[in-house]
């Protein structure tokens, strides 16, 4: 079983040579498994071990003495110790929230803690496979994703790590024999009252019984093909929502043409963006991700509330998703010279790039919306990036005279609040390019154009 845990750790790269890891342990089977492999390998690892044990105040005697008893097991390995008391009840009361949310912030806040003090690298969790299995079925029965259908992870915020996610519960319970350990045991796991207690207890030996035996691994083997499609569908995702969104301040604008793409892609679009702006998707369902593509498909001016303090909203086709505190104000307005090369203008979260094209280069001009070609001779000697200002006015491409920004901002029906964020490149005092939006007629390419400027904008997420 050490070489199933040390492939697993190998595998996910669980540790770092000279790691301290923090190791959440109850005293039950998984967790004092856990801490004794750990204990067998750290040399091996080069890791150094702390233990982490939370009392919950639920079961009086019994929770003392597993305290006491995770306790005593350090003290024979000279292993460091730690714990806390937290009255779960008062904190589910104070906090308004289940016994298992209670219980599971109480450890997590006091995990963190723990590593923050001991300027520790890693919190080592005691999942198994069989936690894995019970997971997966109790999300499917809720009706759950592609995300959910994940599972566990086995590494999480590169923090988290779970050894023993490939090693069964009976694996498990065969190594405590063999080392003769003899850990504590939570009687209300053995209580059907809970949800997971009956998927574990009634639902998964069922299935063992009647249906494959083997349904334990199938449905690890099943989170871990998962995994593999997922992460390619998050990769595409997150190319798309630097494509197509405008993060600000407490708020994010997914570009209209983001709706366009395949559902599979905006869906993960807008999670990303409700995460961006609240730092949880804690509260959103999968309802409310289509309440937004629904509300996209409407007319402009289409509101709708959601969880967490947020407003949805249609403008132009566009969808503006921002906290209901957040009022509209003009930024101030700062001037950023452009150099040559790459220039990550911060407090823009834009990063602009700039280039002279080779002359025996072919050009697409119409390659992308944020990468935009000029001629360089007539460019001027200095490259700005702002927002826009009052009296802004400049020669939209394919016309001869000048014309109000706000007048061009109306035509285009970009919203009043969307325009004070939108970046405009200027060629010393003139307008050049709208970021998104229009070139100016002034600095356009044609064929007497000798040298080629390259402006690309990327959005720093």
């Amino acid at each position: 079983m050490i070489n199933t845990v040390l492939k697993t750790i190998n595998k996910y790269r669980m540790f770092n040579e000279g790691d301290k890891v923090i190791v959440a342990v109850s005293g039950g089977p998984d967790s004092i498994c856990l801490l004794h492999i750990l204990y067998s390998l750290r040399n091996q690892l080069n890791i150094q071990l702390c233990a982490a044990h939370v009392n919950h105040c639920l079961r009086g005697d019994e929770a003392d003495k597993d305290e006491e008893y995770v306790r005593k097991f350090c003290e024979d390995l000279n292993i460091e110790f730690r714990s806390r008391s937290v009255d779960i009840n008062k904190m589910m009361e104070k906090e308004n929230i289940s016994c298992e949310s209670a219980g599971r912030k109480a450890r997590y806040d006091f995990f963190n803690n723990v590593k923050k003090e001991l300027n520790a690298q890693k919190i080592a969790i005691a999942h198994n496979a069989n936690d894995q299995a019970e997971t997966i079925l109790m999300r499917i029965m809720r009706g759950t994703g592609l995300e959910g259908l994940m599972g566990i992870k086995a590494v999480r915020d590169d923090v988290f790590v779970r050894p023993l996610i490939n090693t069964t519960r009976q694996e498990i319970e065969e190594y405590c024999d063999i080392q003769n350990i003899k850990p504590r045991i939570d009687k209300t796991n053995l209580e059907t009252i809970y949800s997971r207690n009956r998927v574990r207890l009634q639902l998964i030996p069922y299935i063992q019984e009647n249906f494959n035996k083997d349904i334990v691994k199938v449905l690890n083997r099943l989170s871990d093909t998962i995994k593999i499609d997922n992460e390619y569908l998050e990769i595409v995702a997150k190319e798309k929502f630097k494509r197509y969104c405008d993060i600000q301040t407490e708020k994010v604008i997914i570009s209209k043409e983001a709706f366009l793409e395949n559902e599979a892609i905006i869906t993960r679009i807008i999670r990303k963006a409700l995460y961006t702006i609240t730092g949880t998707l804690n509260n959103f369902e999968k309802v409310h991700i289509y309440d937004i593509i629904d509300v996209q498909s409407k007319s402009t001016g289409k509101d709708i509330d959601l969880a967490n303090n947020i407003i949805v909203s249609n403008k132009y086709g566009d969808i503006h998703i921002l906290k209901k505190s957040q009022k509209s104000k003009v930024e101030e307005n700062k001037s950023y010279f452009i150099h040559k090369g790459v220039n990550d203008i911060k407090e823009y979260r834009l990063r602009v790039i700039t280039r002279i094209v080779d002359s025996k280069e072919n050009v697409d001009f119409k390659s992308s919306r944020l990468t935009k070609y000029f001629d360089y001779d007539k460019v001027g000697n200095e490259i700005i990036i702002r927002h826009r200002r009052e009296g802004d006015k400049f020669v939209p491409l394919g016309m001869k005279g000048n014309k109000k920004l706000k007048d061009f901002f109306m035509d285009e029906k970009i919203t009043k609040d969307q325009r004070q964020h939108i970046p405009i490149i200027c060629f010393d005092n003139e307008i050049g390019w709208v970021v998104g939006y229009r070139v100016s007629e002034l600095f356009k390419v044609n064929e007497n154009t000798k040298n080629i400027l390259e402006i690309k904008v990327e959005r720093i997420v």
